[in-house]
């Protein structure tokens, strides 16, 4: 039967989160910090729009693209907010969550052993889709640098191969993020060398300390830039699985032939719920923003009073913290505060290169680094469960290290 399987799905490893957390599906009275989803309910008025648009009749397939009033109020959105315009003819494609729009922005663009360049840190599904679309990723570590990326090293990433970029901020999973200046410095590098910068900005929304900048809004990069975005973070929606890509026309047309033929179009319900986040659902986004910072500066300082070292997040819902203090590595540590302290945490290791590739016909392991030193946290979670969460943190920094543990 392994003979059947593609080889490129054999040597994919499982995503580092998804088998992490199946470890804690029926355990009880597991505080969890691990998954990225928002501990909100979708807002009211959203989930009404939903409701209604079914007991309206709204329930056939819509344009490939999305609906157009929904596309229309994205651009509204996008012009009212960052002064960036999209045609919502051809520059704007409706997809299921920005996964669905990672994985055809690189379907739409890649080659046979194209590179694309991914900082990492990185979200755990950039490196395997990168090779199921063809191409080779090339991972900068970015730890050295506070987990930015640099222009320097930037340029010492790419050659005559490369491809894009994948550029992600507020970051998953450090929640850093880029000013204005920072984004200017890395878009004269990714100009230079003609590269496509596919911008994730998911967690647009949430960043906290100064004002996000969209990379396709910076001079000169627009028709370079795949932007991807979406509803499921900021708006408290992530079961609803809708996102949207912004982009040159040329390669929203491509991959809106690969959605086609995969998809057909995002479930109507959905997109009418996104139509009203749009118009009603900035209060709600706003609230959600105080209490996500509240949260974080509460993990900040327990961190510190814990003695876990933690570079501060610009945004997002996610600290990545070192754990060098425990002598533990990240799977141990993970493991044994699961079933120690029924706390869990995603390993570090989730974020790092730890995906097999082949070159030019030859096995080889993609060069990074596998940030065994450290874990996710999530703040994404009740204040009173974070409180209960860092005091039995601390009993388990507290105890004598044992010996690793398998669960």
């Amino acid at each position: 039967m392994k003979d059947i399987i593609s080889k490129k799905v054999q040597d994919m490893q499982p995503s580092g989160i998804r088998a992490f957390f199946d470890l804690v599906l029926g355990m009880k009275d597991v505080i969890s910090l691990g998954v990225g989803e928002p501990d909100f309910v979708t807002p009211w008025q959203i989930r009404e729009a939903g409701i209604s648009s079914l007991e309206e009749g709204f329930t056939s397939y819509t344009s490939n693209k999305g609906l157009y009033k929904l596309r229309l109020s994205i651009n509204r959105y996008l012009k009212n907010r960052y002064d960036l315009e999209y045609c919502p003819e051809d520059e704007i494609l409706i997809t299921v969550g920005v996964s669905e729009g990672f994985d055809l922005s690189l379907r739409a663009i890649i080659n046979p052993q194209d590179k694309i360049v991914i900082p990492s840190p990185s979200y755990v599904s950039y490196g395997p889709l990168t090779e199921l679309a063809g191409g080779i990723p090339v991972y900068i570590d970015t730890e050295g640098q506070g987990f930015k990326l640099t222009p320097k090293i930037l340029e010492r990433s790419i050659d005559k191969k490369t491809k894009a970029i994948i550029l992600n901020y507020p970051t998953n999973p450090t929640g850093i993020s880029y000013t204005k200046k920072e984004l200017e410095a890395i878009k004269k590098v990714i100009l230079k060398h003609k590269l496509i910068c596919i911008s994730d900005e998911i967690y647009s929304d949430l960043t906290y300390d100064f004002e996000h900048v969209p990379f396709p809004s910076l001079s000169g990069t627009k028709d370079k830039t795949i932007y991807l975005n979406g509803f499921s973070k900021s708006y408290a929606m992530t079961g609803w699985r809708v996102g949207f890509v912004c982009g040159p026309k040329e390669i929203i047309a491509a991959m809106t032939k690969i959605h086609q033929y995969t998809i057909m179009c995002v479930p109507i319900t959905s997109q009418m719920a996104a139509c009203e986040a749009l118009h009603t659902g900035r209060i709600s986004v706003e609230e959600m923003k105080r209490e996500y910072k509240r949260r974080r500066e509460f993990v900040l300082d327990s961190l510190n009073k814990i003695g876990l070292e933690c570079i501060k997040p610009d945004g997002a819902f996610y600290v990545f913290a070192s754990i060098k203090k425990s002598g533990l590595g990240c799977l141990d540590f993970a493991q044994r505060l699961l079933k120690e302290q029924k706390v869990a945490v995603v390993p570090g290791s989730a974020f790092g290169p730890s995906t097999m590739l082949r070159t030019n016909g030859e096995r080889s392991r993609t060069i990074g680094k596998e940030f065994d030193d450290y874990v996710r946290i999530s703040y994404a979670s009740s204040l009173d469960n974070l409180k209960e969460a860092f005091a039995r943190i601390d009993n388990f920094l507290k105890m004598e290290p044992a010996r690793s543990i398998s669960l």
